[in-house]
């Protein structure tokens, strides 16, 4: 793929230089990965990655309503957000659909950073547009002239705190997760924030386009320095995927609401905003489908070993049906099996937490509501609420050892009888 897209990341030329594999996201040319993904996996878990998620779509929110703007725009409560802060929220559509998920950071009391998801940015700049016209506030899409580097990993303080003056030490150390302020990083004034991605502690610098190469350039230096490694988008999405956060795109989309999604938690239904009516109405109602972690037993033997091709879209599990939307599979690179996250409509299964997967998938949990955990520890057999199914063995006669045999309704009891019987005449 080529890499002449416009619009272009201000470090396109320094990805370049790095030898970066680039892929188009939403229209922008992106490191897809600068070597193998999965030692850049391995060095965000061990150490720090540095990415480049110049993609991503700034859009300021200023004025005296500048708080009630974003309250009716968005399904969360922005007003509330205290200055320095952040705070997870959605777009909604008026049925409910999620038009994009997004960090909103509060920096002054008339000033509010929305960060938006590259694809949607153009979309939720318009919609914010749109939606605060009737307030005392201004919206400005800053996307093609704002930077964003990342800075990822159990180094990733140390990297920082390399770079700032010594009188920014102690606000590098005691910044809080979801927490934003004005820093210096080698003399660059930056906006720093520390959210992050990838399940671990990191840092996310915002800063003119101007400025973002030099910048690069050190932290680049900081974090090879400190063993790191710079890290394109290929395994942002496995790390995220393992930490279990959501995509939009693939574990979220318009066609989806935030309580099917398991994020309902976020949803203040308290106050009047795009969507309240329909997600009012979907609140009172049993969830259809829920979002659940699954486990391949190996690497090799679980969902899709040979490709995505090899495990379709949609599934349908067990004699009673229970249809299955597999949204995102990887081969996990820091743990000892393949990771999914797919929906599942809960109550079609017979056992769906301890139930097996025609390729050895196993549900983590699959309660209403539940998202895919942080900590991908076990089988569903490890808790004592999620009893054991009989193992099933192959080739076994059905007068060997009756105790080893499949199970009555399995497709392997059919087979074995037939054996059987022909062995019988």
């Amino acid at each position: 793929m080529t890499d002449n897209h416009t619009p272009a990341s201000p470090l396109l030329n320094e990805h370049r230089g790095l030898g970066a594999t680039f892929t188009d996201f939403a229209g922008w040319a992106m490191p897809l990965k600068y070597g193998s993904e999965l030692a850049e996996h391995k060095a965000v878990r061990e150490t720090a990655g540095l990415f480049d998620l110049s993609h991503m779509g700034e859009i300021a929110v200023t004025g005296p309503q500048a708080g009630e703007a974003l309250d009716f725009a968005l399904v969360g409560e922005a007003s509330k957000i205290g200055i320095g802060r952040a705070k997870y929220s959605l777009m909604c559509d008026a049925d409910g659909g999620v038009i994009d998920d997004l960090v909103v950071y509060r920096l002054t009391d008339n000033r509010f950073l929305v960060v938006a998801n590259a694809a949607n940015a153009p979309t939720v700049a318009r919609e914010l547009a749109d939606r605060a016209a009737q307030f005392d506030a201004d919206v400005d899409d800053q996307s093609t002239d704002t930077a964003l580097i990342a800075v990822q990993g159990p180094a990733s303080e140390a990297i920082i705190s390399s770079l700032v003056p010594d009188e920014q030490l102690e606000l590098v150390a005691h910044l809080k997760y979801y927490a934003v302020t004005a820093a210096q990083v080698n003399g660059i004034d930056v906006l720093l924030a520390r959210t992050g991605y990838t399940g671990e502690d990191g840092f996310e610098l915002y800063v003119p386009n101007a400025q973002a190469v030099a910048l690069w350039r050190a932290l680049l230096a900081a974090t090879t320095a400190a063993g790191g490694a710079p890290a394109g988008l290929a395994c942002r999405d496995t790390l995220r995927l393992e930490a279990g956060m959501a995509l939009y795109g693939h574990e979220l989309t318009r066609e989806l609401n935030p309580y099917a999604a398991g994020l309902g938690k976020v949803v203040r239904l308290g106050k009047e905003f795009v969507g309240r009516e329909a997600l009012q109405g979907l609140s009172e109602q049993p969830v259809s489908r829920v979002l659940v972690g699954l486990k391949g037993a190996t690497l090799r033997s679980s969902f899709d070993s040979r490709g995505p091709r090899r495990l379709p879209r949609r599934r349908r599990r067990g004699g009673r049906g229970g249809n299955g939307d597999v949204r995102r599979t990887v081969a996990d690179p820091w743990l000892p099996h393949r990771a999914g996250l797919p929906r599942h409509e809960p109550g079609r299964t017979r056992n769906p937490a301890a139930g097996r997967h025609p390729r050895q998938q196993r549900a983590i949990r699959s309660h209403p509501g539940a998202v895919l955990p942080p900590q991908l520890k076990g089988p569903p057999h490890d808790k004592p609420d999620h009893p054991r199914r009989p193992q099933l063995h192959r080739g076994t006669r059905m007068g060997a050892d009756r105790s080893r045999r499949c199970p009555a309704g399995h497709p392997g009891a059919r087979r074995h009888h037939l054996r059987r019987r022909r062995s019988t005449r």
